[in-house]
């Protein structure tokens, strides 16, 4: 009977719904599609699958785990998102309606969501809207406002709505010098929410004279309310790039009349995966929920992509997602939960941790306990690969790792400092002398095989190479590898090179240079000022220390 019910479970990623809590999600789906209705939005239905041209011809989607050739030859998709066929339908289907168009959905979307997969998060339920042919403050107001009424008829009593302009972020970029690589890079670490990349790109530029970058850093990290507007404002209007605040001021001031000033932040580091947002975006958090439950805003050039061009906002939550943001209790603030990694990391992330103020007794000598828990914070001690995971799903607020592990794992998280210790560098390494053998192999059969206990890292390295890579996934003695003939290559981590001159290994290329990295789920680092609080300490920290080793260094 066991092996039975083996055979016969659904595939990874996705689940079934039993009575009791279909029940509910119907009940709570149809508050939402009445709520939607009052408001004059019509329901329509778009495809399971999409032709995969449509969707990239919006720009920058989700990734959709399933994609395949149908009887025709074209590549289609399972669709991971309803705006994009929204767009292409009123484009096309549409383009010769005059009025505005207000639609609404209650539809199954299929996405690839990393940590999370191992649950029911790659089928889910999207629930949105689309405004086509409005603009301007109100018609913004109207569908934020509906965003927020939304969540509450689903019975999520505790979120915030994080509000920005990327208006201002593309002015500065059109106004600036910098090459348009630097931009795209910029861009991209904005999207992936790593404001370590965003520092680094920043310094980089600052270096070379340009007023705009220094500026592009400060917003990413302002936060609160009508105040936070003005300090955008005194920053950019020397510049010139201040054009899109006006706008974006109104619209808050008609939320905040609307009643909406507890639920509402404005945060200047919020920044959707796709790219095709032309003016405010928004992303609802919720405490417990370590992912955005929704999101949303104006993208007034989408259209244009299929055909007629009309202005556009619209937004988007999983219906999974909010009951679950309902289902948490509220109350007292809890503690903040950190993510402290075992090893060779450990001593110094205690120290860093210790040097912001945290209590961090017993930390130092957990035992056999798992969790340490202080005034204030509980320390959860991992693994330092398993430290992404435990943030990213909300387990922990934040967390220290190495950013190889960050890579490694594909997370969803914002990486917030480089804390500068913990420095390796992963390395391709061959038999020595075996160059030639090996490129041999490469012309014969077109590909290599590489040992590893980093595939991912392995994978993107060779990848970006344009080298065709076997990738052979181990859990110790990469070495083995070359040395028994399984592979022709390893890519691994290395300090001093000893144990690869020991194995008669040669390094043939650097993969990266990896340091310890604080980071935060979305909705923790959105939410709660405790977390931007100590990323700003550990800046502070990881920037001290290394003031007093150059000093010291120096010195000698």
């Amino acid at each position: 009977m066991g092996n039975r019910d083996m055979e016969y479970t659904t595939p990874q990623g996705f689940r079934d719904v039993l009575a009791d809590e279909a029940v509910a999600r119907e009940r709570i789906a149809r508050r939402v599609q009445d709520l939607f209705a009052g408001a004059g939005y019509a329901p329509i239905e778009t495809p399971t699958l999409e032709s995969m041209a449509a969707m990239q011809a919006g720009g920058r989607i989700p990734s959709s785990p399933f994609k395949f050739f149908d009887a025709t030859g074209d590549l289609v998709t399972m669709r991971p998102d309803v705006t994009l066929q929204v767009a292409r339908m009123c484009a096309t289907r549409l383009a010769d309606v005059d009025r505005p168009l207000r639609f609404r959905y209650l539809q199954r979307v299929f996405r690839d969501t990393g940590a999370k997969a191992s649950a029911d998060a790659r089928e889910q339920k999207q629930v949105g809207i689309e405004c086509i042919g409005t603009t301007g403050p109100e018609a913004d107001a109207e569908v934020i406002g509906l965003f927020a009424q939304a969540l509450e008829v689903a019975g999520v009593a505790d979120f915030k709505l994080s509000l920005a302009t990327v208006g201002v972020l593309r002015a500065l970029l059109a106004a600036s010098s910098a090459p348009e690589a630097w931009k795209d890079d910029l861009l991209e670490a904005f999207h992936r929410s790593n404001l370590v990349d965003v520092d680094r790109l920043v310094d980089r530029a600052a270096d070379k004279g340009s007023k705009f970058a220094p500026v592009i850093r400060e917003i990413s990290r302002i936060r609160g309310g009508v105040e936070a507007i003005e300090r955008v404002r005194a920053l950019t209007a020397p510049l010139g790039c201040d054009g899109a605040l006006d706008e974006f001021e109104q619209t808050y001031a008609l939320l905040v009349d609307a009643g909406l000033a507890d639920r509402i932040l404005v945060d200047f580091s919020v920044m959707s995966s796709f790219d095709y947002y032309t003016g405010i975006v928004f992303e609802a958090f919720a405490p417990g929920i370590g992912q955005p439950i929704g999101s949303g805003g104006r993208y007034d050039k989408l259209l244009s992509a299929f055909g007629a061009d009309r202005p556009a906002a619209g937004f988007a939550f999983y219906l999974e997602e909010a009951m679950a943001a309902a289902a948490v209790a509220g109350g007292a603030e809890r503690p903040l939960r950190i993510a402290v990694p075992k090893g060779s990391l450990n001593a110094d992330a205690i120290e860093a941790l210790a040097a912001t103020g945290l209590d961090v007794t017993g930390l130092d000598n957990p035992g056999r306990s798992l969790i340490i828990s202080n005034p204030g914070v509980d320390y959860i001690i991992v693994r330092p690969s398993d430290a992404p995971v435990f943030v990213e799903t909300g387990a922990a607020d934040c967390g220290i790792c190495g950013e190889d592990s960050l890579l490694e794992e594909g997370s969803d998280v914002v990486e917030l400092a480089d804390l500068r210790f913990g420095a390796c560098r992963f390395i391709v390494a061959e038999l020595e002398g075996s160059s030639e053998r090996v490129a041999q192999h490469y012309r014969e059969l077109g590909s290599v095989r590489v040992a590893t206990k980093y595939p991912r890292i392995a994978r993107s390295h060779f990848a970006r190479r344009g080298i065709q890579a076997e990738i052979v996934q181990l859990h110790g003695n990469i070495e083995l590898g070359p040395l028994t003939g399984m592979s022709e290559y390893i890519v691994d981590i290395t300090a001093t090179g000893t144990t690869l001159r020991e194995n008669n290994l040669a390094v043939t290329d650097e993969v990266l240079s990896s340091t310890a990295r604080f980071f935060a789920n979305t909705a923790s680092f959105r939410t709660d000022a405790r977390v931007r609080d100590l990323a700003d300490k550990l800046r502070d920290f990881a920037a001290d220390k290394d003031l007093k080793v150059t000093a010291g260094g120096e010195g000698k």
